[in-house]
């Protein structure tokens, strides 16, 4: 593993950082400016509805300026909107917080290419243990993102407030990071080549699992993840305990990066997708079993392991859907897809938890888990239908 992906691992811990501070406080900020309780989340659901509206944007400005200018642009982006995050929390401008995280947004979108930039900066029988490598710099983002957030908290008169100015802090030192970094530059023939229509990369079995997977299993974890603060507040635990929580599932999502790739390599991408997808499934059967501290962190925990299989398992699979000159606009599409369920279950989090309950919102999640044990099955039993090459 060369310097570029340690590097690139800590760019990736940093955007963790970033995304972790925003899940811990912007519902709680949104709680407490919205005109009603279930916009609670729509700070949240924006910054993933930004992401999904960026995608094509930053599928452009990849082809045009390559990853590093790319790269760079979405930390200058991110630090523009947590000053106004900053400022709307400051003001007690509502809207204009939801705006903030819109804007955030396509740092979102351009940061989750990092995992695919992973793969281009190891030789092609190291790509899994890239991408989990890279994946596992999240770990930076779990004990930050939670300690950061409760640090920051009354930093300032605002609460929160400060958060938002440590973020600004956080996103320049990752620019200072990526200017270290070398990117393999794209050959001049895959430049000129477009590839295979996007409709046609599509419609391939292995680009719709993938797909399907990576979007469920990223929108179930939001779902989850996004309403445990507000739950716990409801049931009278401390901010300390929802940041407690929050840095034990975050290292749950990132820590088992360190060996992901090993067993991909090993046990073949499918099967460790569907241990992710029980794990998941134990997360609903923990979280529906009471409310108390424990049980919130064991069920947040075994979300964030089972997460990481399913996403990073996604990601594998997603890599033996396009060619190299296609990988602009294959990838595109596949964070579209992502960012489109994670801004519809950022909506029906705050929704879902602030008049339905944590028990129908942990019991709507079962939707989604079954749905991606189907796409799973359903890619299995078309591998099997192949004939041996």
């Amino acid at each position: 593993m060369n310097r570029n992906l340690w590097l690139l691992a800590i760019c990736q811990g940093l955007f963790l950082t970033n995304n972790v501070t925003f899940i811990a406080i912007n519902g709680l900020v949104g709680l407490a400016l919205a005109p009603l309780g279930w916009m609670a989340t729509l700070p949240v659901m924006g910054y993933v509805v930004g992401g999904a509206l960026s995608t094509g944007l930053v599928a452009r400005t990849q082809k045009r300026f390559g990853r590093k200018a790319s790269f760079q642009l979405g930390l200058g982006v991110a630090v523009l909107s947590a000053l106004l995050c900053c400022y709307a929390a400051y003001s007690r401008n509502f809207w204009l917080l939801v705006a903030a995280t819109v804007v955030a947004g396509y740092y979102n979108a351009n940061a989750q290419l990092y995992r695919f930039a992973a793969a281009e900066l190891a030789l092609p029988a190291f790509r899994e243990k890239a991408v989990s490598l890279v994946m596992a710099g999240g770990l930076i983002g779990a004990i930050a993102g939670p300690n950061l957030a409760a640090g920051t908290r009354t930093l300032t008169a605002v609460p929160f407030a400060g958060a938002y100015l440590a973020l600004a802090g956080v996103a320049l030192m990752a620019m200072a990071l990526l200017a270290w970094i070398h990117f393999p530059p794209t050959p001049p023939q895959q430049a000129a080549s477009g590839g295979r229509p996007l409709g046609q990369i599509m419609r391939q079995p292995v680009f719709i699992v993938a797909a399907a997977a990576g979007a469920l299993g990223f929108g179930v974890m939001n779902l989850l993840m996004a309403a445990t603060p507000i739950a716990m507040q409801v049931c009278g635990l401390p901010f300390s305990d929802a940041a407690l929580v929050l840095e034990w599932h975050v290292i749950g999502m990132f820590a088992p990066g360190f060996f992901t790739g090993h067993l991909i390599k090993r046990f073949g991408t499918l099967p460790i997708m569907a241990i992710g997808l029980a794990l998941n499934v134990a997360c609903v059967l923990i979280a529906l079993s009471g409310v108390e501290l424990h049980q919130f962190l064991a069920a947040l925990f075994l979300l964030g392991v089972g997460w990481n299989f399913l996403f990073t398992g996604a990601t594998t699979l997603a890599l033996t859907a396009y060619r190299p000159e296609e990988k602009d606009k294959a990838q595109g599409a596949l964070n579209f897809c992502v960012f489109a369920v994670l801004a519809l279950s950022s909506l029906a989090s705050g929704v879902l938890v602030t008049t339905q309950g944590w028990t129908l919102l942990n019991l709507g999640s079962l939707l989604p888990l079954g749905l991606t044990g189907a796409a799973l099955a359903w890619l299995a039993l078309q591998r099997r239908r192949q004939p041996a090459p």
